[in-house]
């Protein structure tokens, strides 16, 4: 179609929105990356009009870099068309403490999850920028959530911005006290871990060799001698791999990798993910929750001193799992995995589309006769022909709930069908050979 077309199709849906009674407004989120040839189509647009009205409004929202676009000579009409303007400017130290609060309880959380100096270090790391605010206090709930700690402190979003902004803090001496009384905190909040007293938590029991048949392009792989001579070798390897899997990030796109994805710049991995067809799922568990998934899964890791640390479980043989350490791929046995991990993982998988968001006595009856059959692929049992939502539907609903960690109500709601699905699922790789394994 020709410009004057189009034109002329937009001018009719114009005309009967007036006649209607509705006004039409046209808004651009990002308006910054348009052309200005194209912006200059929007001016003449909002020369479509009636005796009396205009037919279209246009409401362009942007960074910055709107401003200075918008005073380019060729864009001089279009700037003279503007009747309004808004600059949103950054958040002041209390407007960030409201705004954080207001996120909070909109989750359905009254009680205060910042302490005062953490909102104070948030506001100076962030410049009071909303989008960075909320990537800040993801990473620290991430976090928070993985030490089972509370409140967020000043430290964990110095911890946040380190991996999302990549600064580091200000050293100073005079915490040089402070630093050594945390690393005693550290070493008795640690206690429980004293059954693994040895410091070899990489021990040539635990690490084996890795098979050249597992190496990839996106990795370099590295071979972990079990003989009692180069174990000091083998502690090096893990222990500066350990080091260098601080930022999450590199998880994520390892993960993203094995999905033949990339993450984009900008946006967090699990936005990313959903741009490209994704969803991401995160669930608290233990080993044999992601040998059940089978999906290769971004895994949040403590070290001896409790420091978080992060990896990919790509594979897995036996007792085996091959873990992704930043650049490094090395075969760890269950022991050390158990003993590290602090029961959050993440996985990435293809939701099917149009799934319903429960299905229940109220279900229709291909909803009810869906869930029979998947629930009987899962159990490896044959299906039933169901009419209603019957004590046996109830009771397998209740058993799969139960073998997951999700509360045994009976009804397929939104985590169970999510689990359900993933076990159906045969998009994707997988950590074992088989493409489901229940």
């Amino acid at each position: 179609p020709s410009l004057k077309q189009l034109t002329d199709r937009i001018s009719t849906f114009l005309l009967n929105n007036h006649s209607n009674g509705r006004n039409t407004v046209l808004i651009i989120d990002e308006a910054q990356h348009l052309k200005a040839e194209v912006l200059e189509q929007l001016r003449l647009l909002t020369n479509l009009e009636t005796d009396t009205k205009k037919l279209l409004q246009v409401i362009l929202i942007g960074q910055p870099e709107l401003q200075q676009l918008l005073k380019r000579q060729e864009l001089r009409q279009l700037a003279q068309r503007i009747t309004a303007r808004y600059h949103l400017l950054p958040l002041t130290l209390e407007e960030v403490g409201l705004y954080v609060q207001h996120r909070l309880q909109v989750a359905g959380r009254h009680e205060p999850l910042f302490h005062k100096s953490a909102i104070k270090t948030l506001h100076k790391h962030s410049d009071g920028i909303p989008r960075l605010i909320n990537l800040l206090c993801e990473r620290a709930l991430m976090a928070s959530y993985a030490q089972s700690k509370v409140p967020i402190d000043k430290n964990m979003i110095n911890m946040a911005s380190r991996e999302v902004l990549g600064e580091e803090p200000e050293k100073k001496n005079i915490w040089l006290p402070i630093g050594l009384a945390a690393s005693i905190i550290l070493t008795f909040s640690g206690a429980f871990y004293l059954f693994s007293q040895s410091a070899n938590d990489t021990t040539n029991s635990e690490l084996n060799r890795f098979p050249a048949s597992a190496s990839n392009d996106r990795s370099t792989s590295r071979e972990v001698d079990t003989t009692t001579a180069t174990l000091s070798s083998s502690q090096r390897v893990l222990k500066n791999a350990m080091a260098q899997s601080r930022d999450i990030d590199t998880a994520y796109a390892s993960i993203l990798g094995l999905w033949e994805k990339a993450p984009y710049i900008g946006l967090s991995a699990c936005q990313s993910a959903q741009q490209q067809g994704l969803s991401c799922y995160q669930q608290q568990g233990n080993w044999n929750s992601i040998v059940r998934l089978n999906f290769p899964a971004v895994v949040y890791l403590v070290d001896e001193q409790q420091q978080a640390f992060y990896g990919t479980v790509v594979a897995r043989q036996g007792e085996q799992m091959l873990l992704q350490l930043n650049e490094q791929q090395l075969w760890v046995k269950r022991d050390w995995f158990t003993r590290h991990f602090s029961g959050t993982f993440e996985i990435l998988w293809q939701a099917p589309h149009n799934q319903v968001s429960e299905i229940g006595k109220s279900a229709n009856q291909a909803q009810l006769q869906w869930l029979e059959n998947s629930l009987a692929i899962v159990t490896e049992s044959s299906p039933r022909l169901v009419y209603q939502f019957d004590g046996q539907l109830e009771q397998a609903v209740k058993a799969f709930q139960r073998q997951h960690g999700l509360a045994a109500d009976g009804i397929a709601g939104a985590q169970t069908l999510v689990q359900l699905n993933l076990y159906l699922s045969d998009v994707g790789p997988r950590l074992g050979q088989s493409k489901r394994l229940y």
